[in-house]
C-alpha cells in the first residue's frame, strides 16, 4: 500500500488535537510541526481525512522544495516542476503565496513569478496555457517561502476545510469551525451528554458539537478539488464515494440536548439561519436569554457548558474595568448550575480570576492572532446538609 506524504494546516494550537485525529483515521508515521502536523497516507485514509477532519484547514500534498533566490529563482522553480503530470488541459489553477522573512515584501508578486515559471512551462510542452481561476480552480497550488526555501504543495480540499457549507449568517468575531471542534475535543465531548453554549453567537460551537452527536462528517455534504484530478479523480472519487455511503450509514439521532443560547436579537436570527441551512433545525434548542443571569435549563441532565466570551469592548463602553464585572457575573450565575462541567475560551487575561472559580486544567489554543486559554471547571457538587 502506497503512502503519499501530506501535510495538514490547522490552526495555532490545535496541532496535538489533529494529530490524534489523524491518527484515529489510520494515518501513519504522524509528526507535530508549526502550523500543522505531517503524516503519510494512503488514497482511502485521504479520502477519510478529507471527509471526516474536524480540526484541519488544509490537506496539502508537496511536490517540491528549492532554494529560489530573487525574482529569477523562484521563476526558474516553478518551470522546473513537471506540471503537466499533475494538469490536464483545461485545467484551471491559483497560487497562493506565503512569506516569511524574505527578500520580497509582497505574496502576490511571488505568486506572479511562480505563475509566469509554470505557465510558461506548459505553453512550451502543450502549445498553449492554463488559465488562472482565483474562484474555483482545478488545482489550488499552496507557496510557502521562508528566507529562500520554498515549498509548493497542490491542496487536495480545495476550499479550507472549515468551510462546513452551512453558515449563511455570521456576527461580530466569529470562530473558525476547526477552533470549535478543538476546543470540544479538548473538553472530551463525544456527543453523549447534553451541551450547552451560553453565549453562542452566530452558532458555531453548538452546531460542531450538534455534528460530533450525530456523527456527521463535517466534509459530507462538499465537493474536494483532488476529485477532479485527471491523475487522481479515477482512484479517489469511488473511495471518496464509499466513504461517504458509509458515513451516512453512521448518522443518528443526537442522543442528549443541544442548546444555543444568546440575549441578542439579531444574533439569534442569524443563529436561526445557520442552524436551519446545517440541517439540524431539530437537534439544536436555541433560547433566548442572557448568560449572567438565566437558570440552568430544566428537566436536562447536566453536561457541558462551552463557550467563547467576548475578550475586549463588545459589551459596551465600561473598558476592561467592565469586561472583569461581566466575567464575575457571568461566574457568579454559573456556580449555581450544580452538575454542569464548563469548558472556557479566554482571551483576556482578566477573565479567570474575574470567574472566580478554580480551573482543574488549561490548555493554550489562537483564536485568529490572539492568544487563549481553554480553561476547564469541573463539575459543581451541590453542598449537602448536615
Amino acid at each position: 500500500m502506497e503512502r503519499l506524504p501530506l501535510f495538514a494546516t490547522a490552526t495555532r494550537g490545535t496541532e496535538p488535537f489533529l494529530a490524534e485525529e489523524l491518527e484515529t483515521l489510520g494515518c501513519k508515521r504522524i509528526r507535530q510541526d508549526r502550523g500543522g502536523v505531517r503524516f503519510f497516507a494512503a488514497l482511502d485514509e485521504i479520502s477519510r481525512v478529507l471527509l471526516h477532519s474536524r480540526i484541519a484547514m488544509r490537506v496539502l500534498y508537496p511536490l517540491r522544495q528549492f532554494e529560489a533566490k530573487g525574482a529569477d529563482g523562484l521563476y526558474e522553480a516553478a518551470r522546473s516542476i513537471e506540471w503537466e503530470e499533475w494538469l490536464g488541459r483545461g485545467s484551471t489553477f491559483s497560487i497562493e503565496a506565503t512569506l516569511k522573512d524574505t527578500e520580497h515584501t509582497h505574496s502576490g508578486f511571488v505568486a506572479l513569478k511562480l505563475k509566469d515559471g509554470l505557465v510558461d512551462r506548459l505553453r512550451e510542452k502543450w502549445g498553449s496555457r492554463p488559465d488562472v481561476d482565483t474562484h474555483h480552480p482545478t488545482f489550488h497550488i499552496v507557496a510557502h517561502l521562508a528566507k529562500t526555501s520554498l515549498s509548493v504543495s497542490l491542496d487536495l480540499s480545495g476550499e479550507p476545510l472549515f468551510k462546513r457549507g452551512y453558515r449563511q449568517a455570521t456576527t461580530a468575531a466569529p470562530m473558525k469551525e476547526t477552533l470549535a471542534a478543538a476546543m470540544l475535543m479538548g473538553s472530551k465531548y463525544d456527543g453523549s451528554e447534553a451541551f450547552l453554549d451560553p453565549m453562542c453567537g452566530s452558532g458555531t460551537l453548538a452546531i460542531e458539537a450538534a455534528f460530533i452527536a450525530t456523527r456527521r462528517a463535517p466534509g459530507l455534504k462538499r465537493a474536494f478539488a483532488c476529485e477532479q484530478w485527471p491523475s487522481f479523480a479515477p482512484k479517489m472519487k469511488p473511495l471518496l464515494d464509499d466513504v461517504r455511503k458509509a458515513a451516512h450509514a453512521q448518522l443518528r439521532p443526537a442522543p442528549a440536548p443541544i442548546i444555543a443560547r444568546d440575549y441578542d436579537d439579531e444574533v439569534l436570527t442569524a443563529l436561526k439561519r445557520n442552524v436551519v441551512t446545517a440541517g439540524l433545525s431539530t437537534t439544536v434548542r436555541i433560547e433566548q436569554a442572557d448568560a449572567t443571569t438565566a437558570d440552568a435549563p430544566e428537566g436536562v441532565t447536566p453536561g457541558l457548558v462551552c463557550t467563547n466570551p467576548p475578550y475586549g469592548e463588545r459589551l459596551g463602553t465600561g473598558g476592561q474595568k467592565g469586561m472583569k464585572s461581566f466575567f464575575h457575573k457571568l461566574g457568579s450565575n454559573l456556580k449555581r448550575w450544580n452538575g454542569w462541567r464548563f469548558s472556557v475560551l479566554a482571551g483576556n487575561e482578566a477573565f479567570e480570576s474575574a470567574f472566580g472559580m478554580r480551573p482543574a486544567s488549561r490548555q493554550p489554543l489562537w483564536n485568529g492572532a490572539i492568544a487563549c486559554q481553554l480553561i476547564h471547571y469541573p463539575a459543581r457538587v451541590p453542598m449537602q446538609p448536615r
